[in-house]
């Protein structure tokens, strides 16, 4: 049969529970994903003098055909985006400020240094993020930044976040969709710390001097994100969640929550519905930690779809902002962006096409037998039919075909670098 063909009988199965197909696919066309530009290039960058990765974040593998050069990493995000259906973002860090040759400290940076990758994004039709890059700078060799004892090192980092939110602001006023500008730091202590109260002043001292610059919420949205321990800070990290949530809360910002920052028994997927009761919105970082924040690619596993139908059945599709953080050197980095944002949108896919009203009616009645038997029926459901009409009508690869692209993309241009 043909992809409408299975189309058909699988929204007749839908159909029968309440589920408007047609209505689903409209609405998870304008559904974004901001896809994290870092994957192309294993968080190298683009600076004049590059320092090596640091901060507790590790990069493995060597699979050839990795971005040295903007030009390179948006011509890979073009044809990863071509395979991919729906109209997204791209996430950026500060690192990759094109300077013309040029050393431009990153306190220095402005929106000028960004002009090519706002260009690039009118052109196809893309909002941008941005993220201040604390991190793989001697100025962070020590592990901490913003929440330094030394001031002079602490004032370059509050005034690196307050140009970041500058152009956050700036690719939001140029794109007419608020850039997410998101601030994580790696500051923390290898060992137990003898005062963990002192450097969280500091930091909160540092984020009270970094927001206290206004920026036009129409145009930049700040967002905070916190982390249960690194690598170099196995026993403390400044920027817990609890520092992060507490101080998001009182100063109006947006909570960050990465999926790879909290204890492996925790499941971020069961903070969501809390955060949306206090919060009109909320931020992700949607990884794949294999047992620490390892930053795998995300597949469709569980959580993921966990993930996708608090979103869903919360009617927060609008409320939650949903971006991607995976870096995986080990295979084709255009693959890994297609695997990774594909599955993102299946699994919201998957949400939607549950019938969440007659199952939350089910609970509130204390049907608790036809609740769990419906929930683990729809799991074999023909979502699959939905979601390859959903994307031969967007016009990308259905199926796996997308790989074929993929690796002629490799012969042809990745492998020649």
């Amino acid at each position: 049969m043909s992809t409408k063909e299975n189309y058909e009988l699988a929204k007749k199965a839908y159909e029968k529970w309440g589920v408007n197909v047609e209505a689903v696919i409209e609405t998870l066309k304008n559904v974004p994903i901001s896809i994290h530009c870092w994957q192309g290039d294993d968080i190298g960058g683009f600076e004049v003098n590059p320092n090596e990765l640091s901060g507790g974040i590790s990069v493995t593998g060597n699979y050839p055909g990795k971005a040295s050069t903007p030009e390179e990493l948006r011509a890979d995000l073009e044809k990863a985006l071509s395979l991919i259906p729906g109209k997204h973002r791209v996430n950026l860090h500060a690192i990759y400020a094109e300077t013309n040759g040029e050393v431009v400290e990153r306190d220095q940076l402005e929106p000028k240094h960004f002009e090519n990758w706002v260009n690039w994004a009118k052109e196809n039709g893309l909002g941008l993020d941005y993220n201040p890059t604390l991190f793989s700078h001697p100025k962070a060799n020590d592990g901490l930044t913003l929440s330094h004892p030394n001031e002079e090192i602490r004032e370059f980092w509050i005034n690196h976040c307050i140009g970041s939110r500058k152009i956050g602001e700036y690719f939001g006023r140029e794109l007419g969709t608020p850039a997410l500008t998101n601030i994580w730091i790696p500051d923390g202590y290898k060992d137990i710390p003898s005062d963990r109260l002192t450097p969280r002043k500091r930091l909160k001292d540092s984020l009270d001097k970094i927001f206290a610059v206004v920026t036009d919420e129409n145009y930049n949205l700040d967002a905070v994100e916190s982390k249960v321990f690194g690598i170099g800070s196995e026993s403390y990290v400044v920027g817990s969640h609890e520092f992060y949530l507490n101080y998001a809360m009182k100063n109006n910002k947006l909570c960050l929550l990465d999926t790879g920052h909290y204890h492996p028994t925790e499941t971020v997927s069961n903070k969501i519905s809390s955060m949306l009761l206090f919060s009109e919105k909320l931020a992700l970082h949607v990884s794949r930690p294999v047992r620490w924040d390892s930053d795998h690619v995300v597949i469709l596993d569980d959580e993921l779809k966990e993930i996708a139908l608090e979103i869903v059945r919360n009617d927060a599709l609008d409320r939650v902002i949903i971006g991607l953080d995976f870096f995986d050197a080990s295979i084709n980095r255009v693959a890994a962006w297609t695997i990774g944002t594909r599955n993102m949108i299946k699994a919201l896919l998957y949400a939607m096409l549950v019938p969440n009203e007659y199952l939350k009616q089910l609970q509130e009645e204390g049907n608790f037998t036809e609740r769990l038997a419906l929930m683990e029926e729809f799991k074999t459901y023909p979502f699959g039919a939905v979601w390859d009409y959903y994307c031969e009508k967007m016009g990308v690869p259905v199926r796996e075909s997308w790989l074929e692209e993929v690796k002629a993309y490799e012969q042809e241009v990745l492998l020649k670098r």
